[in-house]
Order: C-alpha cells, then sequence, then structure tokens
C-alpha cells in the first residue's frame, strides 16, 4: 500500500462542487440518490457552527479534494462524555489503497479525542468488503446488528 501526500483538513465553503462530487460518489456505492435540496442543507450543516451538527474533514491532494468525512458528537445513555459517529467516509476511487480513508479516520480519531470523546464508531454494509479490510486493522467490529423504522 502507497501512502498518497494528502492534507486533511476541515470543509470550506469553496469546497461545495467537489465536495458534491465526492458525495454523490459515496452515494452511488450505496446505491443511493438524494435531491439538491439535501445536498444544500447538509452543506450547509457542516459548515454551520451549531456544535450538535456534523463536521466534516476533506483529504486534499495538489489542491483537488480526494476524500471526505462526516461525523458528529452525541450524547450516550451508557457514558457521561460524549461519543463520535464517523457517518460517512470516502476516498474517490484514484487514490484507494493509498493511505486516504486511514488518514480520515485517525483526524476523526484525533478530533474525538480533542473533544474529549473517546469512544468512536460507524457503521457500513457487509458487501463493503474493501472498506472493511481497512476497518478490520484501525477498529474493532463489534457484534451489534442495525434495525430501523419500517
Amino acid at each position: 500500500m502507497s501512502d498518497v501526500s494528502v492534507t486533511i483538513r476541515a470543509l470550506e465553503a469553496r469546497d461545495r462542487a467537489e465536495w458534491a462530487r465526492l458525495w454523490e460518489g459515496y452515494l452511488a456505492f450505496y446505491e443511493t440518490a438524494l435531491p439538491e435540496a439535501v445536498y444544500d442543507s447538509t452543506f450547509a450543516r457542516l459548515l454551520g457552527d451549531d456544535v450538535r451538527d456534523y463536521n466534516c474533514l476533506v483529504a486534499e491532494r495538489d489542491g483537488q479534494l480526494v476524500g471526505l468525512t462526516h461525523y458528529l458528537f452525541h450524547r450516550h445513555g451508557w457514558k457521561i462524555e460524549e461519543v463520535c459517529y464517523l457517518q460517512d467516509l470516502y476516498a474517490d476511487p484514484a487514490v484507494r489503497g493509498q493511505g486516504v480513508g486511514r488518514k480520515l479516520i485517525e483526524a476523526v480519531y484525533a478530533a474525538a479525542d480533542a473533544a474529549g470523546a473517546p469512544t468512536v464508531y460507524w457503521l457500513t454494509q457487509d458487501f463493503n468488503v474493501t472498506a472493511r479490510q481497512l476497518y478490520d486493522r484501525i477498529g474493532v467490529l463489534t457484534p451489534f446488528i442495525k434495525y430501523q423504522r419500517a
């Protein structure tokens, strides 16, 4: 695995078009498409100053975004401190296997540590074999199964 030279940084307003391109790729992987109004709302939340809203870190190489992660902090009934939910993680196919996903996850770990939230968790589809190879190296698979309202 080669390690692509990237900078991990916070999302900025000037990133809208490239962020949308990456998020669209992420959603397409999960066979999902969303209306433009959701893109607008999500992007506004990512740039907002509400501490309960989402955060976004991007991976940038040579002035172009090549990855993103969305995460948020929330309370947990079993813990005093907040926990961090890593909701979305995506690396452009051109840089996969080069350390971008790992760097983004590690940056979320650092943000969680800085916020006093030692627990970081995320979900993925069972068929996401490539990403799960990374997750198995930097996380712990739990026995939980997700249900949601029908």
